[in-house]
């Protein structure tokens, strides 16, 4: 059988493999390098990992500090709420004396929570403290006006401007129940005087017109203030008319016994 295959072939091919053993193979040589890319890459791999783990506890840290405060801070401004509230509520109680510990109790609190601001102005300034720091200046204008008769300066209970204004709009509605109380006890004189001072708080907020549009809220509040000041007034108007009418009356009765007593002489 004549075979197909030249006679030397397996001699070529012997010689071939002993070829391939001395030749360069690119294929390994890209294997290799991938090999090495991939352990260089896992040790850095694991070294940023342990940086980030690093960084993320300490930023952990610092959320976990940062929400203590919050947490303070939020304590403390319910609180100065609440003694605000309280203060103004010994003052319709004619309880003074009290009611200024209290107001200087919140004013401490108010002081502590301006200092954490220095640190942590994204946690205090929010709006929970804007309604505290409202809250505490009605109080202190409102103890002005009754204990002192005179109106405190922003500067001196140290509340900023846009809250000031705003706790003076409250104050027109505190005013409102001094009047009824006035009007109660029969001194209709003493609501008018009263009623005087609510409007004159009013008008002067109405006409700073550049403030209605800096101070959020203060329009809505003045609206308000506006109702509250038409219903005293109307409640004062009804009383003077109803005083005056008791005091005809009494003349009138007076002049009918004087007129019935038998003439001397």
């Amino acid at each position: 059988m004549t075979s197909f295959w030249p006679k030397n072939w397996q001699s070529q091919n012997q010689k071939n493999r002993q070829l391939e053993k001395h030749t360069f193979c690119p294929n390994s040589f890209y294997v290799e390098n991938i090999v090495n890319s991939q352990l260089r890459f896992t040790i850095q791999n694991g070294e940023n990992l342990a940086n980030l783990k690093a960084i993320l506890k300490e930023l952990k840290e610092e959320l976990a500090q940062k929400d203590n405060v919050r947490e303070n801070a939020h304590q403390n401004m319910r609180k100065t709420t609440g003694l605000s509230k309280r203060a103004i509520l010994l003052m319709h109680q004619k309880k003074y004396d009290k009611a200024g510990k209290l107001i200087e109790s919140a004013r401490e609190i108010i002081s502590q929570l301006q200092s954490s601001a220095e640190e942590y102005p994204e946690i205090i300034y929010g709006g929970m403290f804007s309604a505290a720091l409202q809250e505490y200046a009605e109080a202190n204008i409102f103890y002005g006006l009754i204990h002192g008769a005179s109106f405190v300066m922003p500067n001196e209970v140290k509340v900023p401007a846009v809250e000031y204004m705003l706790g003076l709009a409250d104050v027109i509605g505190e005013y409102r129940r001094l009047v009824l109380d006035a009007l109660r006890e029969g001194d209709a004189e003493k609501g008018q005087e009263y009623l005087k001072t609510m409007d004159g708080i009013y008008i002067e907020l109405m006409e700073m017109d550049e403030a209605s549009i800096l101070v959020p809220g203060l329009r809505r509040k003045c609206d308000v203030a506006r109702r509250i000041i038409e219903a005293t007034r109307g409640d004062v108007t009804q009383e003077v008319r109803r005083k005056s009418l008791e005091n005809y009356l009494k003349q009138f009765e007076y002049a009918q016994r004087k007129r019935r007593l038998p003439k001397k002489g």
